[in-house]
C-alpha cells in the first residue's frame, strides 16, 4: 500500500504543470534495479545448453551458439551479477570442456570460492581444478580461501578444499598449507583422513622435503577399517618409498601388517560395499600388491614373509573375470621382482602361459611382455610355454606377433634351434613387411650363435635372403661372406646353391651381392663341377660370365651391386681360361661408365691388365680365412701423411675401400691425437708375396699371400715412400747397415720384448726394427698381437709375426718386422700395445719407448 500511495504522488507531481521533477529517494534506485532484473531474461539453465549445443548440426552452428552464449556469460560477469555466477560458472566448465577458451571465467571461480554458499563453493573448486595451475599466478589468490576452508566446520567443505589443493596446488601453497592437511590426516574423520592422505602425496611430490612431516601420522592409517583409508594409505606409503631410500627401509617392518590386510581381503566374505566381481577390493589388492613388491625387493627377510600370501593370491583368485587377471598379473609382477623362492617363480610363469591363451588381446600382450622380461632369468620355466608362443606368432594384432617374434628368439637355444627356425622363416614369409628386417636379423643371429653344422648355417641364410633379401641389414652380407669364405669344405656347394638362386631371382639385391662375390670367388669350383654334397650341375664360363653381365646390365642392380659383379668378373680372369679376351671389353667398356664407381674400378682394373699383368694371378688370388674378432688390432688408412683410424672388421669388402670413421681402440688406448697406428697385418702360414707391399693402387683389391689388404696412399712428398722400396719382396732387407744397439722395450710379467735396428742403404729415411718377444713363465702364451703407434711426422708398417704363440721358459721367440719412415730425422718415439693369452686369461699392457739409440734415427 505505501507504494502504491507514493506511486499516485508521484503521478500527482508529475501531472502538476510547472513543477520540476521528483528527485528518487534510496528505496527508488533499489527498487528500480530490480525492475530492470525482473525484465531481463534469466540465463538459461546448464542442461538446457547442453541440449540446445547437442542440436547442432555442424560445427559451425556449434560455434555460434557458444560464442553467443559467451557473450551473455561476459555480460553477466561484468554486471556482478551474483544470482547467476554459479550457473554462467557451470555452463563454462561445460564449455570447456568441449574444447573451447574459458579462462575469463577464472576470476569468477575465485569469487565463487570466497562465497558461504556450499553449491557456490562446490562450482567454483571446480572450476579453479579445471581452469587454473601452478603456471598463473591467479591461483595464489586462493590460499587464504582454501586455508580457511580447510578448518570449516564443515567436512564436505574441507573435503572440496583438500581436493583442489591435492589436484593443483603449486609448491608454494603446499609449503603453506602442508601443517593443515597434516591436521586432518590425524583426524578420527574417515571421509577427511583418506582425502587428507592423497593430498599429502601431492604435497610430497611437489615438496619432497616435507615428507617427514607425515611420518609420525602413517602410523596408525594402516590400522583403520575404512577401506578408502586403507586405499590411500598405500599409495602415500608407495609414493615416500619411492622418493626416499630411508622411507622404503623404515616402511618394511610393515610387511606382516600388510600381508594380514590382504589376507584378510583374500579370505572374506562376500561384502558387497567392496565386491567387483566376486573379488574383495581389487583396487586396494593391487596397491598392497605394489607397495609389497617394492618393500621386498633386494630384501630376503621381506620376500621370505609375502612368499606364502603371494602363492596363496596366485591359487585362490578367480580367472573368469578381469578384475582377477588384473590381480593375477600384478602377483606375477611381484613374484618376479623379489628374491622369491623358485617355485613361486614357476607358478608365476605358468600363470602368464595361461594368460597366452586368453582371449583378450590385451591380456595375452602383457603376458608376452613379461615373459619377455623373465625369460633370461627362468629360461627354463619359460620354455616350457614356447608352443604356445610360436602360435602367436600367427596372430592378427601387430603388438602380438611382434613380442612373440622377439620372445620366439629369446628361447633360442642349442636344443631347439631347427624347430624354432622353421617356424621363424616361415613367420618371416608371411609376415608384414615391417617385421621382415628385424626378423632376418634375429635369425643370423640365432644362426651364427647356435648353428648345429656350417652347411645347414648357410642354407638358412640363403633361405632369408630369398624370402626377405631386400630387408635384410647392411652387415648380413659381409657377415655372410665371410661365414662361406671360412667353410672351406662347403665352396663348391654354396657357389652353386647361389649360381641357381641368382638365375631364379635378381631382385633381392643382397643375395645378388653374395652370389656376384662366390661366383667371382669359386667360379672355378662352379664349372668343374665338384659338387659332393648334392648333385653336381653342368656350367660353362661363358654362362657365369653371362648371369655375371645380366646383372651389370640390369635394371634392377644397385650400384653395390655391379660394384661386386665388375670385381668378380675381373677375378674370373685368373680362375676361367677362354674368357679374358672377354674381360678385358668388359672393363673398357666400363671405363666409361657414368656410375664414378664402376668407371673408377674398371680403370684401375684396366691398369691391372697393362702394368701390372705379372702381378694379377697374386693379386686375384683367393681370399684366406678369416678369423672373426670383437675387439680386434686397428688399421689406419693414411691419405696426405694423415692417419685415419678404423677397425679391424673380420668381414670381406671387395668391391669398396672400408670405411675410415670407426673407432680406433688403439688411438683411445695410447691417448693423444699426434699417432699414426700401424697397418697391422694378420699372420698368415703363406709366404709374403710381391703384391702385399703395393700401395693402394688400385682402390681396395684383395692383394695375396695371406696378408689383409693395405689401405695406404703416398704421402704428398718429392721422395718414395718407404713402402714403395723395391717391389723385390727382400730387397729391402739385402744392403742393410748394421751396429746399432739393441734395446729393451718391454719386459713385465715373465715377457720380453727387444728391438733391433737396421738401417736401409737404399732409403736412409727407412729404419727397420725387428722386434723379438720372448717368454720365461711356465706356459705358453697364445695369441700374441703385438701392436705399435708412432706421432704423424712418421710413417710405419707393422709386417706379419712368426707366430702368435710365445712358447714358454725362453725356449723360442716369437719375430715381427716394424718399417718406420722418419723423413725429417726427429728423435723417434713408439708407443706400444701388447696382448695375449697366458692360462687362459687374458692379457693387455701399454708401454712407451722413447729410449731409442740416436743412430737409429739420426
Amino acid at each position: 500500500r505505501p507504494v502504491k500511495g507514493a506511486e499516485a504522488g508521484g503521478a500527482a507531481i508529475l501531472k502538476s504543470p510547472g513543477s520540476p521533477p521528483p528527485t528518487p529517494g534510496p528505496w527508488s534506485s533499489r527498487r528500480l534495479e530490480r525492475l530492470d532484473r525482473l525484465r531481463m531474461p534469466a540465463p538459461i539453465r546448464l542442461r538446457e545448453l547442453i541440449r540446445t549445443i547437442r542440436t547442432a548440426r555442424t560445427q559451425a552452428e556449434e560455434r555460434e551458439m557458444i560464442q553467443k552464449e559467451c557473450a551473455s556469460i561476459r555480460s553477466s560477469f561484468r554486471e556482478e551479477d551474483n544470482t547467476y555466477r554459479c550457473r554462467n560458472v557451470a555452463k563454462l566448465l561445460y564449455m570447456h570442456m568441449l574444447g573451447y577458451p574459458a579462462h575469463f571465467g577464472q576470476l569468477e571461480c575465485l569469487k565463487l570460492i570466497a562465497s558461504q554458499k556450499f553449491t557456490d563453493k562446490r562450482i567454483g573448486y571446480l572450476g579453479a581444478m579445471l581452469l587454473l595451475d601452478e603456471r598463473q599466478d591467479v591461483h595464489l589468490l586462493m590460499t587464504n580461501c582454501i586455508k580457511n576452508d580447510l578448518n570449516h566446520s564443515t567436512q564436505y567443505v574441507q573435503g572440496l578444499a583438500l581436493c583442489t589443493l591435492g589436484c593443483m596446488g603449486s609448491s608454494e601453497m603446499c609449503r603453506d598449507l602442508a601443517g593443515e592437511v597434516e591436521k586432518l590426516l590425524k583426524t578420527s574423520n574417515s571421509y577427511l583422513r583418506k582425502k587428507a592422505a592423497l593430498c599429502a602425496v601431492h604435497v610430497i611430490r611437489k615438496v619432497p622435503e616435507l615428507m617427514e612431516m607425515f611420518l609420525p601420522a602413517t602410523k596408525n592409517l594402516l590400522n583403520e577399517k575404512n577401506h578408502g583409508v586403507l586405499h590411500t594409505s598405500v599409495v602415500l606409503l608407495t609414493e615416500m618409498c619411492e622418493r626416499s631410500p630411508d622411507m622404503l627401509a623404515h616402511f618394511r617392518k610393515l610387511v606382516p601388517q600388510l600381508v594380514r590386510i590382504l589376507k584378510n581381503l583374500i579370505m572374506s566374505g562376500y561384502s558387497p560395499e567392496h565386491d567387483v566381481s566376486g573379488i574383495s577390493d581389487p583396487f586396494l589388492q593391487v596397491r598392497i600388491l605394489r607397495l609389497l613388491r617394492m618393500l621386498g625387493r633386494n630384501d630376503d627377510d621381506s620376500s621370505e614373509a609375502m612368499n606364502d600370501i603371494l602363492a596363496q593370491v596366485a591359487t585362490n583368485t578367480e580367472t573368469s573375470k578381469n578384475v582377477g587377471n588384473a590381480i593375477l598379473y600384478e602377483t606375477v609382477l611381484t613374484i618376479m621382482d623379489i628374491k622369491s623362492e623358485s617355485g613361486l617363480r614357476v607358478l608365476a610363469i605358468n600363470i602368464l602361459g595361461r594368460f597366452l591363451l586368453n582371449n583378450d588381446k590385451n591380456i595375452r600382450y602383457v603376458a608376452l611382455t613379461s615373459l619377455l622380461k623373465t625369460v633370461q632369468t627362468d629360461h627354463n620355466a619359460v620354455q616350457r610355454h614356447r608352443s604356445t608362443i610360436v602360435d602367436c606368432l600367427k596372430d592378427l594384432d601387430v603388438s602380438i606377433k611382434r613380442r612373440a617374434m622377439e620372445l620366439s628368439f629369446a628361447l633360442v637355444n642349442g636344443n631347439n634351434i631347427r624347430g624354432m627356425m622353421k617356424e621363424l622363416l616361415y613367420f618371416l614369409d608371411l609376415c608384414d613387411p615391417d617385421f621382415k628386417a628385424d626378423c632376418a636379423s634375429g635369425i643370423f643371429l640365432a644362426a651364427e650363435k647356435y648353428a648345429p653344422s656350417k652347411r645347414w648355417h648357410i642354407d638358412t641364410i640363403m633361405k632369408v635372403l630369398t624370402t626377405a633379401g631386400s630387408y635384410v641389414r647392411d652387415d648380413a652380407v659381409p657377415n655372410l661372406i665371410q661365414l662361406i669364405t671360412n667353410s672351406v669344405e662347403m665352396h663348391a656347394y654354396t657357389v652353386q646353391k647361389l649360381y641357381k638362386a641368382v638365375l631364379e631371382d635378381i631382385s633381392q639385391q643382397p643375395l645378388v651381392q653374395v652370389g656376384a662375390w662366390c661366383m667371382g670367388e669359386y667360379g672355378d669350383l662352379l664349372v668343374s663341377g665338384q659338387c659332393e654334397e648334392e648333385e653336381p650341375i653342368q656350367v660353362t664360363e661363358d654362362e657365369v660370365m653371362d648371369v655375371l653381365e645380366s646383372l651389370l646390365q640390369s635394371n634392377m642392380s644397385t650400384s653395390v651391386a655391379r660394384g661386386y659383379a665388375l670385381t668378380a668378373i675381373m677375378k674370373l680372369s685368373t680362375r676361367f681360361t677362354i674368357n679374358v679376351n672377354r674381360i678385358k671389353k668388359i672393363m673398357s667398356m666400363y671405363g666409361s661408365s657414368i656410375d664414378v664407381e664402376l668407371q673408377q674400378r674398371a680403370v684401375e682394373y684396366n691398369a691391372l691388365f697393362r702394368k701390372f699383368d705379372h702381378m694379377r694371378s697374386a693379386l686375384l688370388e683367393r681370399m684366406p680365412i678369416m678369423e672373426k674378432v670383437t675387439n680386434g688390432p686397428t688399421e689406419t688408412a693414411q691419405t696426405n701423411g694423415e692417419a685415419e683410424p678404423m677397425k679391424v672388421e673380420p668381414k670381406l669388402l671387395s668391391t669398396a675401400p672400408p670405411s675410415s670413421n670407426q673407432a680406433n681402440d688403439l688411438l683411445d688406448l695410447l691417448g693423444g691425437s699426434d699417432v699414426t697406428p700401424a697397418i697391422q697385418t694378420v699372420p698368415s702360414s703363406k709366404p709374403i708375396t710381391v703384391g702385399g707391399e703395393l700401395l693402394d693402387l688400385l682402390g681396395g683389391l684383395d692383394l695375396s699371400g695371406g696378408t689383409m689388404p693395405l689401405t695406404v696412399q703416398a704421402p704428398q712428398t718429392s721422395q718414395a715412400p718407404f713402402l714403395l722400396d723395391g717391389l723385390a719382396s727382400q730387397g729391402v732387407f739385402n744392403d742393410l747397415a748394421s751396429g746399432i744397439p739393441p734395446v729393451t722395450a718391454y719386459c713385465k710379467g715373465g715377457l720380453k720384448i727387444e728391438f733391433n735396428f737396421e738401417r736401409s742403404n737404399t732409403n736412409p729415411n727407412v729404419t727397420v726394427v725387428t722386434i723379438s718377444a720372448t717368454n720365461s713363465t711356465e706356459g705358453d702364451m697364445t695369441e700374441f698381437v703385438f701392436q705399435a703407434a708412432v706421432p704423424k711426422t712418421f710413417q710405419l708398417q707393422l709386417l706379419s709375426p712368426s707366430n702368435n704363440i710365445i712358447p714358454a721358459r725362453n725356449a723360442g721367440a716369437v719375430t715381427q718386422i716394424i718399417k718406420v719412415l722418419n723423413p725429417q730425422k726427429q728423435q723417434l718415439r713408439m708407443r706400444i700395445k701388447i696382448m695375449y693369452n697366458l692360462n687362459g686369461s687374458p692379457v693387455q699392457d701399454l708401454a712407451e719407448v722413447n729410449n731409442f739409440p740416436p743412430q737409429s734415427w739420426q
